[in-house]
């Protein structure tokens, strides 16, 4: 009896073995693809989603700047609207302290005028006889010395009063000065506080 062996159909069953392996690996390889597509599309999502909070963070950081010029400007236009003020009230007690020393001049020296006049006028006018008996003895000389007194008295006085005037308006002009140099910088303190407080309120808005 003969064993007859079906080779044909043994390599017909390894065929399909091949085209079953062929089968698996194609399906694997489409997984592969599906996963790269999906790989893909998250990973550019990711890209869009980092460059829109990119976006925000710049605008969010402009307008952060913007808002800090504007508020440097704003507290520098009140700074100067300050200093003018303070310059214009100091300048104007200045003034006033001028004018008020002058006119104190003014009376100082009228006053001396009409001390020299009452007394020129009693010694030799009411005493009579060139003030011989009141001064005692010496005539018109020693009317002429109560003259000579009181015009030296006035020029003292009026030269006194002259440097009052110089000294007081030299004192309210380093008032100013020392005024204005105040405000400055009180100015530019307030300045700097307020950059660095708001940068330090965009700093942690921003990281926050």
């Amino acid at each position: 009896m003969m064993i007859i062996i079906d080779d044909k159909g043994d390599n017909d069953d390894d065929d399909d073995n091949d085209d079953d392996e062929d089968n698996y690996y194609d399906d694997d390889d489409g997984d592969d693809v599906t996963t790269i597509v999906v790989a893909t599309a998250a990973a550019a999502i990711v890209v869009v989603v980092v460059v829109v909070a990119a976006v925000i963070v710049v605008a969010a950081t402009a307008a952060a700047v913007v808002v800090v010029v504007v508020v440097v400007v704003v507290v520098v236009a009140a700074a100067a609207v300050v200093v003018v003020v303070v310059v214009v009230v100091v300048a104007t007690a200045a003034a006033v302290v001028v004018v008020v020393a002058t006119a104190t001049a003014v009376v100082v020296v009228v006053v001396v005028v009409v001390v020299v006049v009452v007394v020129v006028v009693v010694v030799v006018v009411v005493v009579g006889g060139g003030g011989v008996v009141v001064v005692g003895g010496g005539g018109g000389e020693a009317a002429a010395v109560v003259v000579v007194v009181a015009v030296a008295v006035a020029v003292v006085l009026v030269a006194a009063t002259v440097v009052v005037e110089v000294v007081v308006a030299a004192a309210a002009v380093v008032v100013e000065v020392v005024a204005v140099i105040v405000v400055h910088v009180v100015v530019v303190v307030v300045v700097v506080v307020v950059v660095v407080v708001v940068v330090v309120v965009v700093v942690v808005v921003v990281v926050v």
